[in-house]
């Protein structure tokens, strides 16, 4: 079975196990989407979304966003980390949606990554999930990490290097869905500290479960957003 074909009945297993591969950040609007993701940089979705209700409210649209004071908005993302940088990225990046691109979230890539704090990881997000673009591999932690066990990779743990690999093996229209199934199953079921791999429905194509060989790590950059 070569990579294409298992990542087909990856995929399927995939889809029994999380029907909705739904985004696990809570957002409403576009700009919304962009902010939650920058916030999402080295802290948990779960985190995120207990800041943004009060982010949103304060600021409920993209003009109040773009006049906000960079200060206050650093006061209500505190908890999230790095909030210095994020806070500016966030009322940058909402006046630069103003100026430059009519008020919305761009649909390109080049476009998206001309947007403060924003990374290929968080473009190919913004595109899988605003514009259904197919090809969107959001390469997370976990997509890393796993994809790397199942061979669907050579084990990179770099993001851009994982993308690559896997456009080359995953069904472009299948690839955002893949990566948020991927994501909750991570979280669910193949935990970084103690996977669960006698309820593993990936465990056939996994070589930590088979005794196969596994994917030896290549050297690379971690990160990025």
């Amino acid at each position: 079975m070569d990579k294409k074909e298992k990542a087909i009945h990856i995929i399927e297993a995939l889809k029994l196990d999380y029907p909705e591969a739904l985004c696990a950040l809570h957002s409403q609007k576009d700009y919304e989407l962009m902010i939650a993701v920058r916030l999402s940089a080295q802290c948990t979705d779960e985190r995120v979304n207990l800041v943004t209700p009060a982010l949103f409210e304060r600021f409920p649209t993209l003009e109040a966003f773009a006049e906000a004071d960079v200060a206050e908005v650093e006061a209500l993302v505190h908890s999230c980390g790095f909030y210095k940088h994020k806070a500016r990225d966030i009322v940058l990046a909402c006046q630069m949606l103003l100026r430059d691109y009519g008020g919305r979230v761009p649909d390109t890539m080049e476009a998206l990554l001309k947007l403060p704090g924003v990374g290929r990881k968080t473009a190919n997000l913004l595109l899988g999930d605003l514009y259904a673009v197919p090809g969107s591999v959001v390469c997370d932690t976990h997509c890393i990490r796993i994809c790397g066990k199942l061979g669907l990779t050579d084990g990179t743990k770099d993001p851009a290097k994982c993308e690559e690999q896997l456009r080359a093996v995953l069904p472009p229209e299948e690839s955002s869905d893949f990566c948020h199934r991927i994501v909750l199953h991570g979280r669910a079921v193949c935990t970084a500290r103690k996977p669960a791999c006698q309820r593993c429905s990936l465990a056939p194509f996994c070589a930590a479960f088979t005794g196969e060989p596994e994917s030896e790590p290549a050297v690379g950059r971690t990160g990025g957003i």
